[in-house]
């Protein structure tokens, strides 16, 4: 059987590091907050949203416009776009509240990026992520399966950590005819 695990490990980067990963955060944020802005507009106008593939297609547009969007990951972008895309799918279903502005003063601050073409991966005590390379981090197990995304974040106090997520095969274990409790 096949499921999702995650594993969720400390990040020692170096100080060149821990600045990029600020600037995709940054970058991730007002890719959000840009789109959420037009999302807003457009909902007050016609009732419905955009979709995420009209808002993708001016994502290229807007790296021409501000240059600095092509200096981090571009598929941290595309995620913020897909979460926004998300939430706002979720509101119109009733599931939750109209998505909110995301702030800088936020304590815990993220971005997700995906895996393709082994662009992550953990070699040793590394981690390899998209543009930013090689990363220390406390190994504290084996990750088991095929690498699906990693979300790397920064908490209040200033320590780094990322959640990798692994598609691996479980076993399930074979039903019994005993009862405990």
């Amino acid at each position: 059987m096949l499921i999702n695990k995650a594993y969720k490990f400390r990040l020692y980067p170096s100080k060149e590091q821990e600045i990029f990963i600020a600037k995709t955060i940054g970058c991730s944020r007002f890719v959000f907050n840009r789109f959420l802005g037009q999302w807003n507009d457009t909902y007050q106008e016609t009732g419905k949203g955009l979709t995420y593939n009209a808002c993708s297609a001016e994502l290229t547009q807007l790296k021409k416009e501000f240059v600095w969007l092509k200096e981090v990951d571009s598929i941290a972008l595309q995620s913020s776009l897909k979460n926004l895309a998300d939430s706002y799918t979720r509101f119109f279903k009733k599931q939750n509240k109209a998505p909110r502005f995301k702030s800088k003063k936020n304590q815990v601050q993220s971005y997700t990026t995906k895996e393709t073409n082994s662009n992550i991966a953990i070699v040793d005590n590394k981690i390899k992520l998209p543009k930013l390379g090689y990363v220390r981090l406390a190994k504290s197990r084996k990750v088991e399966g095929r690498i699906l995304s990693a979300t790397v974040r920064r908490n209040p106090s200033g320590k780094f950590f990322v959640s990798i997520v692994v598609k691996t095969d479980v076993q399930p274990l074979k039903k019994t005819e005993s009862s405990i409790g």
